[in-house]
């Protein structure tokens, strides 16, 4: 295996794979890449019960439909750990969350019902599912709040929001399930990933922004920093927690390792679109981090992972796709 090439994603043909959150911007991604890879996905969308019948709308994976089975339910319903029976999976990615981590401040308890309730749900499942060989549960790097170096596993969980406290009681969960009932579990914290589809983090949003040339707005004096991750490198990341051996019982954190500001995000973004926006600042948002980058050290180790879109070749694609859409 090199860096270029990761041989054990041959594995993923043929095997049962459900991919919870399947219709959002990563989870899209991941379905496509695995649907690729000759895997048989089922997919578990957010669906409304109407008259008996379940409902959904999809947005991001419409065009493939006739390519997987469909499951439409609340993920923070206890109905998920029958569901998740029927499908008997081999291979389950949790990705399903409210993600959107301002909502958090208004909806606190309905993010953690989806972002706890839901992952409990689907360990419960899991404790059902003696045949199952994986399940990887979606952390996040807002686990660890803010820390000036930047962060391995070991760090200490400090989240500054609801949204934070909320994936750190999931991961942990999912942590506690793998030593007490021996599941095949593996814990990923990605960070700060962006690319096409995304719609509610700061590079979409100054990317649709700039490119109809309006201000570019910055919460805070802009000095605050991210490490931002393309969405290709991310899907890479996991594949291999669910599939590689190494991965049972670890967590992981995935990302570019490069600090950024959101002031030079923002430059970078005009630049490159050609835009004449200017960039306004306002007051602080609550509970905001100040620096979060990713040690991507373990990754590397475990399974030889390493990010191959520099942050140029990301915003220049993320781009050219948000043009195409105009």
């Amino acid at each position: 295996m090199n860096s270029n090439s990761y041989e054990t994603f041959a594995n993923y043909r043929d095997k049962k794979v459900l991919v919870t959150g399947a219709d959002g911007f990563m989870g899209s991604h991941l379905t496509e890449k695995l649907l690729e890879l000759g895997a048989k996905v089922t997919v578990f969308v957010r669906g409304t019960s109407v008259t008996g019948t379940h409902q959904y709308e999809l947005k991001n994976i419409s065009h493939l439909v006739s390519k997987v089975e469909i499951v439409a339910a609340n993920i923070a319903s206890r109905d998920t750990i029958q569901l998740i029976k029927q499908v008997q999976p081999d291979i389950i990615l949790h990705l399903a969350a409210e993600a959107y981590v301002p909502k958090s401040f208004s909806q606190p308890l309905e993010v953690f019902a989806v972002n706890l309730d839901g992952t409990l749900n689907v360990l419960e499942a899991t404790r059902q599912l003696p045949n199952l060989e994986r399940v990887v549960i979606t952390s996040s790097s807002e686990v660890y709040g803010t820390y000036p170096e930047p962060i391995t596993e070991s760090c200490l969980l400090n989240p500054t929001s609801p949204y934070g406290a909320s994936k750190a009681a999931a991961d942990r969960a999912a942590y506690s399930w793998h030593v007490t009932y021996k599941l095949p579990i593996a814990i990923i914290r990605p960070f700060n990933t962006y690319g096409p589809r995304h719609t509610y983090d700061v590079i979409p949003k100054f990317i649709d922004l700039a490119l109809s040339n309006k201000p570019l707005t910055i919460y805070g004096d802009g000095r605050q920093s991210r490490d931002f991750t393309y969405v290709s490198d991310t899907v890479d990341a996991f594949l291999l927690m669910g599939i590689h051996p190494n991965a049972v019982g670890q967590t992981v954190n995935f990302g570019a390792g490069t600090a950024i500001t959101i002031t030079t995000i923002a430059q970078e973004i005009l630049k490159l679109a050609e835009s004449s926006s200017e960039i306004v600042y306002l007051k602080d948002r609550l509970a905001e981090v100040d620096s979060l980058t990713c040690n991507w050290n373990k990754a590397n180790k475990l399974f030889n992972w390493a990010p191959k879109v520099n942050l140029a070749q990301g915003l220049a694609l993320n781009i050219q796709w948000a043009k195409s859409r105009l």
